[in-house]
């Protein structure tokens, strides 16, 4: 039987999510309710009996490692299981940090040397998928692959960010690669990189130590992919799944929106993914309590929840409250928020352990409620005095207790 370890990208942090990635990864920030990012590739792995992983992390982990623990919760420990961190190696060179996708996985040669597997499974830790990787190494064998990179057809809106792959019609599932181009100016095609990388382990080996040049090959899309089509049988996985890249606030929010559709295309409980649910003490949590004054309609609320207010097709996470006569509608609230009575929340995200004072105003009723402008963003742990009237699209930092609003969107 063929084995495979895996490594997953998870260090980095994108500025387009704002403050929501200002303390933590974006394969940290929470979603869905109850999860976080990261918890769908490594459920995913899970699922498909990949039970070794590599987390290459690097931007303020702290979040990252306390809710991956031991990795217990996605059955990842073991003698022949676990989840090891990896971490930059800190010298006296700037190059010891990792400075892309490639030099991350070239600085942890020794831990590929020390888990020797038949493949090597590079994944980002910041995409929400479901996707069975025993598919795409079936795939890779039968098409006697040295490398095998998975791509999902998309539209041309926002196609200029991904990586782009030409695959021939070789097989239903995919097949040669014939060009690749990393976020080209003009497309070349509508399947976009999943940032889902399947390497025959001698070839990633020889791969790394022919490198030679660094820093000018950091990055396995943009500096490596294009020159190796004519070096090696490079082939192109067709993944018919969805997949949801949420690198924008407005890609995050319309995400988490698509979850209370009736039909959703994203369904955790489906899928079976897991998390960890001794993170934020969500197993302690008592039952949500719906008061009578409450309405609470299209929207998913979890346990510990207190809601006596107006819930409208809203994600409600853990141990959220939800005073008399507050509304809440087309929102995200996280663990611990507190919305003070008679606030009033339109298109809001608010972080870990918000409290929203008193007859607080974000955002605006009458906006329109199925576009991605104008959500409101709130970092952690900020407390917004009552009476606060914020408008559509405008972030708050964390710390600044409401008074003053540095960005808007």
């Amino acid at each position: 039987m063929m084995t495979c370890n895996a490594l997953i990208l998870a260090g980095g942090r994108v500025d387009e999510l704002g403050v929501l990635t200002l303390q933590r990864p974006k394969s940290a920030v929470p979603f869905g309710g109850l999860y976080r990012i990261i918890d769908f590739p490594l459920s995913n792995l899970m699922h498909s009996d990949i039970e070794r992983v590599g987390i290459l992390s690097q931007y303020r982990s702290d979040s990252l490692i306390h809710h991956i623990s031991s990795g217990a919760s996605w059955d990842m420990y073991g003698s022949q299981r676990g989840i090891t961190f990896l971490p930059p190696m800190k010298g006296t060179k700037s190059s010891d940090w990792y400075k892309g996708t490639a030099d991350a996985v070239y600085q942890n040669l020794e831990y590929l040397y020390q888990n020797r597997a038949d493949h090597v499974l590079i994944l980002s830790g910041d995409h929400v998928y479901k996707m069975d990787y025993q598919q795409l190494i079936g795939f890779h064998q039968r098409m006697s692959a040295d490398l095998t990179i998975s791509f999902v057809q998309s539209s041309n809106r926002g196609i200029s960010r991904f990586g782009q792959g030409v695959i021939a019609d070789d097989d239903e599932e995919g097949g040669r690669l014939t060009q690749y181009a990393e976020k080209p100016s003009a497309p070349i095609s509508d399947w976009v990189s999943m940032t889902a990388y399947l390497f025959s382990y001698d070839v990633l080996i020889e791969l790394l130590h022919n490198l030679n040049s660094f820093p000018a090959h950091e990055h396995f899309g943009r500096d490596i992919f294009p020159s190796l089509l004519q070096q090696i049988r490079v082939c192109g996985y067709k993944f018919k799944g969805y997949w949801a890249y949420t690198r924008t606030i407005g890609e995050y929010w319309r995400a988490n929106m698509q979850l209370l559709e009736d039909s959703s295309a994203i369904d955790p409980g489906k899928w079976q993914v897991r998390t960890n649910w001794m993170n934020q003490s969500i197993h302690d949590l008592a039952p949500t309590r719906i008061g009578n004054s409450a309405e609470v309609s299209a929207s998913m609320v979890h346990n510990g929840c207190v809601i006596e207010g107006v819930v409208e097709n809203s994600v409600i996470f853990p141990g959220v409250q939800v005073h008399k006569n507050a509304v809440v509608r087309n929102s995200i609230l996280m663990f611990n928020t507190i919305v003070g009575g008679g606030a009033r929340l339109d298109k809001t995200i608010t972080d870990i352990n918000v409290q929203v004072g008193n007859n607080v105003c974000i955002g605006d009723k009458d906006m329109d409620l199925q576009s991605e402008q104008g959500i409101g963003v709130v970092a952690r742990e900020t407390k917004i005095p009552a009476g606060t009237r914020i408008e559509p699209g405008y972030m708050i930092y964390p710390d600044l207790k409401g008074e003053k609003i540095v960005e808007k969107f």
